[in-house]
Formats: structure tokens, sequence, C-alpha cells
């Protein structure tokens, strides 16, 4: 039988990949909206400090163990821009198009276009947790003006992968969980939970 376990996140691009590498290892990542819990807020400057707080209110909320996201792409000539802000990046409503033109825009006098997808999760048991597992991982490479490839969500079109030629959102599936800061942290996470 799968553990059942929150999720806090509504993004369904987290929630499919999270599902994926989760399914195997016997637990079942429900998102928080099936519970109608409400996004938690997200005021800090890191994504540790975040990703605790969205998993101890998606916990209280629905009295489960919860497992929370928070990720984003920092680029080096930004100063680490987006951060924690990728999602907001092009204002508190900003979609992925807009996102990406704006990060396309403000990175366009750099010559240095080297970037890193990173991800912390945080899992707990309950609201209080003393002892959070917290995993983290990172994707090194590069922002590319003109976007390529149908998967993946964000930031994948321009996020060119220089070991494979190729950008995220051209990978399949399979070879992002791989690649990826999400599926690294993931495979941390899963190391500290046996």
């Amino acid at each position: 039988m799968l553990q059942k376990i929150v999720l806090a996140s509504g993004n369904k691009g987290k929630l499919k990949e999270l599902r994926e590498m989760l399914s195997p290892a016997g637990l079942d990542v429900c998102p928080q909206s099936d519970f109608a819990v409400s996004d938690a807020p997200e005021p800090y400057l890191t994504f540790v400090e975040n990703a605790l707080n969205k998993a101890r209110h998606a916990s209280r909320e629905t009295g489960l163990p919860a497992l929370a996201d928070d990720s984003g792409i920092c680029v080096d000539s930004l100063g680490g821009a987006p951060g924690v802000i990728s999602a907001r990046y092009a204002g508190e409503h900003g979609s992925d198009l807009l996102n990406n033109q704006k990060l396309v825009a403000d990175l366009a006098p750099f010559e240095d276009k080297s970037a890193n997808f990173y991800c912390v999760l945080v899992y707990v048991r309950h609201p209080d947790d003393p002892q959070p597992v917290i995993a983290d991982g990172i994707w090194r490479g590069q922002i590319v003006a003109e976007p390529a490839g149908e998967n993946g969500f964000g930031y994948d079109p321009h996020f060119l992968v220089p070991e494979m030629g190729r950008t995220a959102a051209q990978l399949s599936p399979e070879e992002k969980n791989r690649l990826s800061h999400r599926g690294k942290a993931l495979r941390a996470l899963l190391e500290k939970l046996k």
C-alpha cells in the first residue's frame, strides 16, 4: 500500500515529475489542492526557508506528512536572480512566457550566460517535526535566447544543457529526471528517508 503524502504545491509540472519519481518508493503524492489547502506565503530570501514553511503549512492543514519543493533558476551575471522569485520574476501573476522574456532581456547585455537550476526538498512527518528531512540538488547550464523544445515547463526551453547539446525542454522525461536539480534532490531525499 502506498503511503499518502501531500505535496505543498499546485504546480502540475512539479507534481508530475515528483509522482513519477516517488511512486516506485511507495509514496502516493497528492497535491495540496486535493485538500483545498491554500498556498503558503514565501516571504524568505532562501529556498530552504520557503520550502520548510510550505511543508509545515501543508502538513498542518491536512494532518498528513508533507513534501515541499522550492526551486528556481539562478543566473550568475544577475547576482543569482531570479532565484526564489523565479515563478514571479515578471510580476506576481507572471507566466512562463513573460518570465522567460524578462530573463532573456535582462541577460542580453552580459556575455556570461551561465546559470543553474537549484532545488530544495523538505519532508516533514508532521507540522512541528523538529527533524525535517532536507535535500538539495543543482543543475548547471547556460541560458539561450531562443527557446527550443516542447517538454518540461518554466525556464526549460531556454536552459541549455551543455553536455547534451539540448535544452531541458528537448530532453525526454527520463533524461530530465536523471540530470535535473529536482531529480538529484529527490534521490538524495530518498537516500535520507531509507
